[in-house]
């Protein structure tokens, strides 16, 4: 069992180099987003956090308020 181990480490290991070489070469294919895109989507993701936020907190209180006028 242990040996296994150990080679199956040994095999891994050796082939890092390898992916990382891989893995540079596809970030380099890869079209990254401008400064200005990338802020402007980040707020849009942020404002829609906020609102869902706010929508599930609003039926929280509503469903809260209910179960004690039930209870």
């Amino acid at each position: 069992m242990v040996k296994f181990v150990h080679m199956a480490t040994s095999v891994s290991l050796g082939r890092i180099p390898s992916f990382l070489k891989e893995v540079k070469t596809e970030l380099t294919k890869v079209s990254w987003l401008s400064k200005k895109q990338t802020i402007r989507l980040t707020a849009v993701v942020v404002a829609v956090s906020i609102v869902v936020a706010a929508f599930i907190s609003a039926l929280d209180f509503i469903f809260t308020k209910l179960m004690r006028v039930f209870i």
